[in-house]
Formats: structure tokens, sequence, C-alpha cells
């Protein structure tokens, strides 16, 4: 019976920091839903924030920027526990061979939105893929550790009251069961529900889908953050443009050259994303513009060359230059700063199961993330992760027994799945996207709940492909996004209801939990097409 101790399911950074760790307490088994390069960590490319020791520069100035952004639903202690660990994070990175740009003897240190001091250090701007191929070159040296590329996960398994491993499929093999003491979700983000979206298409929230179904609390998946400036050039896949060009300078510009910025922030072009992102699609919907422009020129030539190298070689391969023409930009879907809830060790409440990285939500982000805290929540968490088990009670045995094999479903053979996801994105993006009302937002959660009911998805039951799994996840996750919104009758971070445009106050948390008791006397009866059995509670605790 194949079995592992630690099952980690995505190869990002949070899922690699997790296996290094692990590895000196078993043996440890990292899935990757396509290749182990692809990731959005990979992906991610302004920085990883800390405040380090001999700076000018304080935590607690970094926990009152990391609170201000998350408006009033970050858990302090929470915030300040993550951001005081790191400079032992950027130590273990550094150990793991991961290299950040210096100026002499010093770090080179890099300011973005919402953050009122240079605290980001980077590579360039490409600081993702220096981690994660850091982490994956030391995984892949690491005896203890397997990593399995290509590889689908279907379900989580669950003997008694404890999770006992999952069901996956290599390429195009048949189900399997792989067995293990500790499964941890490291699955990333959910950027594929919308249409305009920075992240990679591996992106479709397949953990938030696996431990709904698990019985795992969701918490507060509403709060999409949107990046403000990806470089539009339309029939092709968005490209970000990092924040830490506005670090360095860049500005915003209607067309005809005019700034708007200082219209709506005194911060102007260093507000958080969301406050830049509103702006930019009502300045869009105010003059009928597909893209506004984001505009560097009047900075160093050299500047570009060397701080911003992947994103000067990819805009000169779309025709396009920063050092002598502004560049067009839209906002995208970016990160997802809810998600499954967990504890300060990452426990999800369902026993055996942990989550870890932007498919967690842990109290850091609130309702809005600050830029370049995410890539230090994961090397932190993971950390967590490690102490918990490290420290905690003796692991349970692996599981003795044959895990029986579920039934698998018959394919979704009647449904175009390309037709009906490019259309569920189209839904999102225009109904509960950057700026949402509550007509807009009960036409989409109407049309989400005719295609749940068109596709079910019964228990025990696996999928018959990844386009079959994918299109069950994004249908998932854009239900949990949009059942939130209807009921969050307020604006508040990444939410903006032009309905309800005030904070409402007292802040809470919104929790979603699956309950398949309820489920299987829904009037429909099956998981898939039954909404009203995964009402919010009135949950006020902030």
């Amino acid at each position: 019976m194949p079995h592992t101790d630690f099952l980690i399911i995505g190869a990002g950074s949070a899922g690699l920091a997790c296996a290094l760790e692990l590895a000196a307490l078993g043996q440890v088994t990292v899935l990757s839903k396509g290749p182990l390069e692809v990731s959005a960590s990979d992906w991610a490319q302004g920085g990883i924030a800390a405040v380090l020791p001999g700076s000018d520069d304080s935590i607690a100035q970094h926990v009152a920027d990391t609170v201000r952004a998350g408006a009033g639903l970050c858990e302090p202690a929470r915030v300040h526990a993550i951001l005081s660990a790191a400079p032992a994070a950027i130590q273990r990175l550094l150990d793991w061979g991961t290299r950040f740009d210096r100026e002499g003897e010093s770090w080179q240190l890099t300011r973005e939105g919402g953050h009122q001091a240079r605290r980001v250090l980077h590579r360039a701007d490409h600081t993702g893929r220096a981690i994660t191929r850091a982490l994956l070159h030391c995984a892949q040296a690491n005896e203890r550790i397997q990593l399995r590329a290509n590889t689908l996960v279907g379900a989580l398994q669950q003997d008694d009251t404890r999770l006992s491993g999952v069901w996956l499929r290599h390429g195009d093999g048949a189900w399997e069961s792989l067995r293990a003491r500790v499964v941890i979700l490291a699955t990333g983000g959910l950027g594929q529900v919308y249409r305009h979206t920075s992240n990679p298409n591996v992106a479709t929230g397949d953990g938030i889908a696996l431990a709904w179904r698990a019985g795992a609390e969701i918490r507060d998946l509403e709060f999409v953050q949107f990046h403000p400036t990806t470089l539009y050039s339309p029939g092709e896949p968005a490209f970000l443009l990092s924040e830490a060009l506005r670090g360095e300078g860049a500005v915003l510009r209607l067309p005809g050259g005019e700034r708007f910025m200082d219209q709506y922030d005194a911060r102007g072009e260093l507000a958080p994303r969301d406050v830049v992102s509103r702006a930019i699609i009502r300045e869009m919907q105010k003059h009928r513009l597909p893209y506004v422009e984001l505009d560097i020129r009047h900075a160093p030539a050299q500047l570009m060359v060397e701080h911003f190298p992947t994103i000067t070689a990819h805009c000169r391969a779309r025709g396009l230059d920063p050092r002598s023409s502004a560049l067009p930009v839209v906002p995208a879907a970016h990160y997802s700063c809810g998600g499954i809830s967990v504890d300060a060790r990452g426990r999800t409440g369902v026993p055996g199961l942990y989550a870890v990285g932007e498919v967690a939500s842990t109290g850091l982000h609130g309702a809005n993330r600050l830029a370049s805290n995410s890539l230090l929540e994961c090397i932190v968490v993971a950390h967590d992760v490690f102490a918990d088990l490290a420290g905690g009670p003796t692991l349970p045995d692996l599981p003795r027994a044959e895990a029986r094999p579920p039934k698998a479903m018959p394919p979704l053979a009647d449904t175009d799945l390309a037709l009906r996801r490019q259309a569920l994105q189209d839904l999102l993006w225009e109904k509960v996207g950057i700026l949402r009302d509550q007509r807009g937002m009960a036409a989409a959660l109407a049309q989400l709940q005719d295609w749940a009911a068109e596709t079910p998805w019964p228990a025990q039951q696996l999928p018959s492909s990844r386009a079959d799994l994918e299109w069950h996840s994004l249908l998932r996750n854009a239900l949990l996004i949009t059942q939130g919104a209807v009921q969050r009758h307020e604006s508040r971070g990444c939410h903006h209801d032009q309905d309800y445009p005030q904070l409402q106050e007292p802040a809470r948390h919104l929790r979603q939990r699956c309950d398949w008791s309820r489920l299987q006397t829904s009037a429909v009866g099956h998981a898939g097409a039954s909404v009203a059995s995964c009402a919010l509670p009135d949950e006020k605790r902030p």
C-alpha cells in the first residue's frame, strides 16, 4: 500500500518550504498538478517584506501598515507573530540558497504600495522564481523528499474522524490511493475564476474545493485582491507589471497624459492595491477606455535594465519599451486574501489536515493583503507547521486497511467545459469583480446555482479528467466568493459593494462550511447543487 509520512499538495514556496522542514521528521511526498516549476510563487516579481536587524524600520511600523491595509479583519497577534519571524525566515531562505540583491554590504530594499518604508528584499524583478528554484534544488537533493509532477488529486481520504491520504492520478492513469499520516494543502490561489488574472493556469482553487468537501471551514473568500497593473495585450496571457515599478516612481496616467491617482488617495500610486485598482476601473469607465497607462520614462534608463530585466524583456517582446513609452495596463485578479481557516500552527480543524500559503487564511491579510507579505507568510507558517508536528503528540499510525476506490463520475460529455469555464470567468469579472452591486451579484449567484445543478459532484465519487476536476473547483470557489460577497453588506478592503459603500462595524468574518448531512437531503440532492445548505453563520468575532 503506497504511503508517506507527510503528503504536501502543491510545489510553490509554501509547499517546498514545508517539505524541507518536515524531511527532518520523516518521509515527505510533494505533489504538483503541473510541472514542478509552475506556481504562483514562481511568478511573483516584487519581493518579500521583512524588517531586519540594524534597519531604521521597525516591526511595529510593519504591523501598522499590514493592519491598515487589512481594513479591520487582520488578527493583530498573528500579524505580529508572523512579521516578527521575518529575520529567521530570511536566514532559512539564505541557507537554502536564495540570493537577494545587495548594495555593497547592505541589502537592496525597495518599497511597495501601503508600506511606509523600504523593507522589501528582492532579486531583480523575479524574486519568487529565485526563491522557488532554490527551494526546489534543495528538495531534489534530499533523499527523504519525493517530488511528483503532473499529478492530479481528486479527493481527500478520511477514515472515521481523521484524514488518511488522497486519491491521485499521474497523467492519464488510473486513480490510486496514497496514504499519509498528515496532509498539507499548499495549492495556491484561485485567480482562474476571473477573466483577467496574473495567476498561472493551474490556479483553479483546487485546495479550497478539496478542503470544503472534507468539512474544513472556509472564511472571507469574497476578498479577492486585484493587482492594479497587468500589461494590456488582448489575446495574450496576462503579464504582471510589478508594484515595485510604482515604488521606484512609475505613475499612472490617462492616455492623454493626465495623472489621476491624487484624486483618489493622498498616497497616489503608492496607495494599497484595492484603492489603485478601483481608481483605474473608475477612470476606464468614466472615459470609456480599455486601459490606462503606467509611465516610468522619467526614471534613469539603467534602472529598468538592472532592477526590472524580466519586465523590460517581456515588454520588448510585445513591441513596447518602458524606457521610451508608457505601458497600457489593466487590473487583474491576483491574490485570495481569504481561504481555509487555520490556527497559529496551520491546523484546519479537520484532524490530520494542515494548510499553508495562499490557500490558507492565517489572520495576516485580513480584507486586503499588504504587498510582499505573502512570500514571508509562506516561509513562516511552513515553519509553524513543522514546529507543531515536531513538538506535538506522536503522529498517528498509517492506516492498515486498503482504501476502497470510490466510484468514478461519468465525464461531463454534454457540457463544453472550455466554453462554460470562459463563461464563468466572464460572469465573475463582470458581476463579482472590483466594483460590485447586489443586483449583479444576485444574478451571478443564480447562474452559478444553475450550473451546479447541471454538473453535480456527488459524495464519494471522483472526476473523470483534469478538466472536470478544475470545472468543479472553479464552480465551488465562484459560489463561495459570491455567497460571501452577497451577504457582506459593506465595503471593506478588496470587497467594494456600490450599494453598501460604507464599513459595517464591528468587523466580522464570514465563514462557510460544507454540511454533507444537509446536502444529502437538499432538494437537488447533491453537493454541487446545494447552496442554501452552506449558509453563512452570523459570525461577528473580529
